[in-house]
């Protein structure tokens, strides 16, 4: 049973926070972070724990393996969790209950891509907010090999970020996409040099926790709102007009007006 505090960086997965910024690193280098039933059972925590602080600006998911950020799920579990209808059925509520924490989570979300980003390790980056790449880092979905099949949830985050036809080629043809590729067909936000990669995250997590964090939290919500293709409703609408009773609001309009740097405080 697996006891280690969700901060414990010896963990497989595991989180840090510097002031209003998180991080939730996989930390399997000895299988290139391949995601085992553990790691997601901590990956659900950790987002959970996190998603429910108010004070956090921005959260990063990274990888302490150069060489990937994940190549999927571990084969070597297959064998012993997920034979069978009944434990696949088993395996996939818990994948796709962490997937939906993370499109849940009202806190913007960067992926920090590096080296391999395949199968599970795809689907855990389609479901952040920002995913930014090395461009050496490679992505795909090659699990037409193992017979296996992505499940609606898994499916879903990818086709909201890539084309239909590109989603189709990664999983009919089983082909691996470069950054420029992945880029092309819009699976990732940005790619820069391999030797830039976190500096360019870290200005962007930068970037994004200088601004008003009750604003970003409804412009997630309003995106995916409108992405899902659901009606909006009147209450819907008239959430759009709530920013102006808010602190930040005064104290952007205010700080704007006085040529300085705005101090929100998220309320």
């Amino acid at each position: 049973m697996e006891t280690l505090a969700l901060d414990d960086r010896s963990a497989p997965v595991f989180y840090t926070r510097l002031g209003v910024v998180a991080e939730i690193v996989l930390n399997r280098p000895e299988r290139i972070n391949a995601i085992t039933a553990n790691m997601w059972q901590r990956l659900h925590s950790v987002i959970t724990l996190l998603s429910e602080d108010v004070q956090l600006r921005c959260i990063t998911v990274k990888s302490t393996c150069m060489k990937a950020f994940s190549p999927g799920c571990d084969i070597l579990e297959f064998e012993t969790l997920r034979t069978g209808n009944a434990q696949g059925k088993a395996y996939g509520r818990m994948m796709h209950d962490t997937l939906t924490a993370f499109q849940d989570c009202p806190i913007p979300l960067v992926a920090e891509i590096r080296g391999l980003c395949v199968g599970a390790g795809l689907e855990i980056a389609s479901v952040c907010d920002l995913r930014i790449s090395g461009h050496t880092a490679l992505f795909g979905a090659p699990i037409k090999n193992l017979g296996l099949v992505m499940a609606y949830p898994e499916l879903k985050p990818l086709l909201e970020i890539a084309p239909k036809d590109v989603v189709l080629d990664m999983l009919l043809t089983g082909q691996i996409y470069n950054a420029k590729e992945a880029l092309a067909n819009r699976l990732v936000t940005r790619v820069v040099n391999d030797d830039e990669l976190s500096t360019t995250v870290q200005e962007t997590v930068e970037e994004i926790a200088t601004g008003a964090p009750l604003a970003a939290c409804w412009h997630k919500q309003f995106v995916r709102k409108i992405a899902s293709q659901t009606p909006i409703s009147e209450a819907d609408k008239a959430q759009c007009f709530a920013c102006y009773d808010t602190e930040d609001y005064r104290e952007g309009c205010k700080a704007f007006k006085e040529k300085r740097k705005p101090v929100f405080a998220r309320k």
